[in-house]
């Protein structure tokens, strides 16, 4: 219905401007269970449609919570409006940015709806499968969360298409305390891109993955504190993913580099060392398809592949059509809205440091004292690239071995200083899209990367 109500509309596109109609539809599915109470047991789902005019480099942007051939002529007109508004005021009159082609990019995948009573069932099932082997925990919690967009774009310069992007995640928290009564906690998520019957319906296939979340707790719970200092770490590949997502690749944003990001003075020089390749894949990673595959954006940009730091030089940032037009450089499909009211922003996909040649077990071994650095809790960064990161799972390091874990503790630095020291890289890549991305509105992204060894300051009790 929305692709004919949309379609129908396209003669409202005006000479002379850049004109983007968009509709989208968003659901969530949430459900919690604290210690086997339900808690939580929600559905939601926010739909409209938006338009988008660029006319003579000004932006006016309008959506209505609506889904209807008069929504669509309201919005372009008020979109229209808005420009022209914006325009008189600013003074600016610019060429519009060229469009990179056009074509239709069809239907990736369909979203199924599966019944809460179903997510219920799976999520009892997972619960009491940790009660019955587990009863020592102080605590438990299951999570089971998904979230999908279904959106069709149609423009008067690009491609149009409909892309969705269906992810669903369990989130499991255990709890324990130590011989001193200090408590300890761990989580993991599991699942990924897909619906219901693509991650979940066979549920045992994530007891594994449990259990091994219950070792390391009880590791954890034995734990010791990090000793303070800069040190040699191997850190995770989650670990160095959501590092090169918040330290490096918010600095290479375009319009964030327009906003005085390091990133700005740095491009063309080294920022890492060269075993350091650092992409935005688009929808495919190694023939199969990403974490969050993106083959579209909310411009109407087919998506392509972002090289940001290339052999430990930064090569590019990621951009929309307007800051490709600016830096003289093709747009990769960057740009996107969360929901129909959001206008669309230069955001991350699937972000990721390049694997090197070298084992996990090599890079562990490699290590006489320090640490390895398996999961972060939180974090932040700031465009400067410092940040400071809680480390939730983690392990001591002495003459090539594993020790004892490590209780909660922070790492600290700057993203382009602390990449400099990455002197081995492993050969495989760890992957999530669990999370969400802040800035000014939630994002859906995929990041990961392989395990690194470098040196970086960690905090001690």
């Amino acid at each position: 219905m929305l692709q004919d109500i949309i379609g129908s509309r396209t003669s409202l596109f005006a000479d002379g401007v850049q004109t983007v109609l968009r509709g989208q539809e968003n659901r969530t599915r949430r459900v919690v269970l604290l210690k086997g109470n339900l808690v939580q047991n929600a559905r939601s789902e926010a739909s409209g449609i938006n338009a988008r005019v660029n006319n003579h480099g000004t932006f006016g942007f309008a959506s209505i919570a609506e889904y209807s051939p008069e929504a669509a002529e309201k919005v372009i007109r008020a979109a229209t409006e808005n420009a022209l508004s914006l325009g008189r005021h600013s003074g600016r009159s610019v060429p519009l940015p060229p469009s990179a082609g056009t074509g239709f990019v069809p239907l990736n995948r369909e979203i199924a709806d599966a019944e809460q009573r179903r997510i219920i069932e799976l999520c009892k099932t997972v619960d009491g499968y940790i009660a019955s082997k587990y009863p020592d925990l102080t605590s438990r919690t299951v999570v089971y969360y998904e979230d999908s967009q279904d959106r069709i774009v149609y423009t008067s310069d690009a491609c149009c298409g409909h892309l969705t992007t269906p992810r669903c995640y369990i989130y499991v928290m255990m709890s324990a305390e130590t011989a001193e009564g200090v408590p300890v906690e761990l989580f993991k998520a599991f699942g990924g891109y897909g619906c219901f019957e693509d991650n979940f319906a066979h549920p045992e296939t994530i007891f594994p993955g449990i259990d091994g979340l219950y070792a390391k707790l009880m590791d954890k719970k034995e734990g010791v504190y990090a000793e303070a200092g800069y040190k040699t770490v191997v850190l995770g590949g989650m670990m160095g993913g959501m590092l090169a997502h918040e330290a490096v690749g918010h600095t290479v944003e375009a319009d964030l580099v327009r906003g005085g990001s390091v990133a700005g003075p740095s491009l063309h020089k080294r920022v890492a060392s060269e075993l350091v390749t650092m992409v935005d894949f688009a929808h495919t990673w190694e023939g199969a398809p990403a974490p969050l595959p993106v083959y579209l954006d909310d411009e109407g940009t087919r998506a392509e592949d972002a090289v940001l730091i290339r052999d430990g030089i930064l090569v590019g940032y990621m951009n929309d059509r307007e800051s490709a037009a600016e830096f003289g450089v093709r747009p990769a499909g960057n740009a996107r809205g969360w929901t129909f009211a959001d206008e669309p922003l230069i955001r991350m996909r699937n972000t990721c440091i390049l694997p090197g040649k070298h084992t996990v077990e090599e890079l562990i071994s490699s290590v006489d004292d320090g640490y390895y650095l398996i999961d972060s809790g939180n974090g932040q960064a700031d465009l400067t690239g410092e940040f400071m990161f809680g480390v939730t799972c983690g392990y001591a390091i002495k003459h090539g071995k594993l020790g004892r874990a490590l209780l909660d503790t922070t790492v600290t630095g700057v993203a382009f200083e602390m990449l400099k020291t990455v002197d081995m890289v492993s050969d495989g890549v760890e992957w999530s899209s669990s999370g969400f991305c802040g800035k000014k509105q939630p994002m859906a992204v995929g990041m990961g990367g392989p395990h690194m060894r470098c040196k970086i300051m960690i905090g001690g009790r």
